[in-house]
């Protein structure tokens, strides 16, 4: 059977007496997909419908069963799967979470700027990193499997595979497919390098297909991104850069881009996607897509000053201006102490802190302590002009979330002489299950 023999006009049939079909969200030569509900809540959600007689049928099963034990901010969830009939037609289905938006949708309207396409790789490498470490790959990684739920950032599971599973037919095969038959994390690279290409000239690289040629990176696309898509997208999996390349490069390339004192202002993005709020600038010295995607439903929010930049040495200044008063750490995290004083006219003191903004879905998945330490620079003024991992930690999401935070802290300025001078910072975070906590060291002058 063809999965276009799937058609809307089975809009309400209830697939295994409790997913309904509410509305038919569209389909493929391979799949049919429409809106559902859980039962609990309800709960809008997504099921997708396949012929059971696939040639790949008993390979999705597999790989949906080891869906459904994961567990990442940046990954849909798969609620449930199985077999199903309708008008005796043998179909497989699975049920994900519901996406309020695609990137796809939003590269109709524009391109993603730079510092956007950075903030886009970040979570969307993290969930891929995520599913090799548990043998998985994605195989189908494009901007119409990049989507928006809720606050984050989700990549698509309803098309995950086993490392080694044999990939599309060559007629049906996109230049988002990798050239080799079986799928590996090597063809996941692939497709970020298409990926990339399309986000930043809303259009996927020209390719005709074959294993002789590699897809074309157009001149318009800037450095350091052309560079990394055209090692993505070599055909031979064995030439291709690996994902820590890819983040080494990129975040490479950001830090000779920043110059000290200086902020770095992402574009703002207009319309309804609310995506994920934090960063993750260790894999693209970014701030995080779901900040390039909620500011479609939110007001523009102030420029972000780029990471690893240098301290500056303290020097004489004019007096600072009135420090901002503290604010409220969220009420679901434990205050934030800080040290005191040592009482010499010289030392500075926190004047506003704040917590890393983190959903409790995401403390949940916390086991034992998680611990980030931040280096600050801090002008004569209070404001902080550059922030950099002094020790990231085990997780990139966890930091990304803590370096976020710590750019937005405040000072009363360090004095000398009688005038405000410059200082330096550590600020150390440990999350756990139970809440964040902040210990603030002041290391200069």
């Amino acid at each position: 059977m063809n999965a276009a023999e799937i058609r809307g006009d089975w809009v309400g049939r209830v697939i295994d007496g409790r997913f309904p079909l509410l509305r038919w969200l569209g389909g493929s030569t391979a799949a049919a997909v429409f809106l559902t509900e859980l039962s609990e809540g309800p709960q809008k959600a997504v099921i997708k419908l396949i012929p059971a007689d696939a040639e790949d049928a008993s390979t999705r099963i597999t790989a949906w069963d080891a869906a459904l034990a994961l567990s990442h901010p940046n990954l849909a969830q798969v609620h449930a799967h199985g077999r199903c009939e309708i008008d005796s037609v043998p179909l497989l289905y699975v049920v994900t979470e519901f996406a309020d938006e695609v990137l796809a949708e939003i590269l109709k309207e524009r391109p993603l700027s730079l510092p956007e396409a950075r903030e886009m790789l970040g979570p969307a490498m993290d969930a891929l990193s995520y599913l090799h470490s548990k043998g998985l790959v994605h195989s189908r990684l494009k901007p119409s499997n990049i989507m928006a739920s809720g606050d984050h950032l989700k990549l698509s599971t309803d098309g995950l595979s086993l490392p080694g599973a044999i990939g599309r037919p060559l007629p049906e095969r996109t230049v988002y497919d990798a050239p080799e038959a079986a799928h590996g994390p090597a063809a996941d690279v692939w497709s970020i390098g298409a990926t990339l290409v399309e986000v930043l000239t809303q259009r996927p690289p020209d390719w005709d297909g074959t294993a002789n040629t590699e897809p074309v990176v157009p001149e318009t696309v800037p450095q350091p991104f052309a560079a990394v898509a055209r090692e993505c997208l070599r055909t031979d999996p064995a030439r291709r850069c690996t994902m820590e390349e890819i983040r080494t490069r990129l975040e490479l390339r950001a830090a000779l881009q920043c110059p000290a004192g200086k902020a770095g202002k992402a574009a703002h993005a207009k319309g309804r996607l609310a995506v994920l709020l934090g960063a993750l600038a260790i894999l693209l010295a970014g701030i995080g897509i779901w900040n390039v995607l909620s500011r479609r439903v939110q007001p523009p929010s102030p420029a972000t000053e780029e990471q690893n930049l240098p301290v500056a040495s303290p020097v004489p200044a004019p007096a600072p201006n009135p420090t901002a008063a503290a604010a409220p750490a969220p009420p679901q995290r434990r205050a934030v102490e800080n040290p005191a004083s040592s009482g010499a006219a010289r030392k500075s003191t926190a004047a506003r802190e704040v917590q890393p903004d983190v959903p409790a879905s995401a403390m949940m998945t916390i086991v034992g302590k998680i611990n980030v330490t931040i280096r600050l620079a801090v002008d004569e003024n209070g404001n902080v002009t550059g922030a950099a991992f002094e020790s990231a930690g085990p997780s990139k999401y966890f930091a990304n979330k803590a370096l976020d935070a710590a750019r937005q802290w405040k000072f009363k300025p360090a004095q000398s002489e009688g005038r405000a001078v410059p200082s330096a910072w550590l600020l150390h975070f440990q999350f756990t299950q139970s809440g964040i906590d902040v210990t603030p060291t002041e290391t200069a002058p």
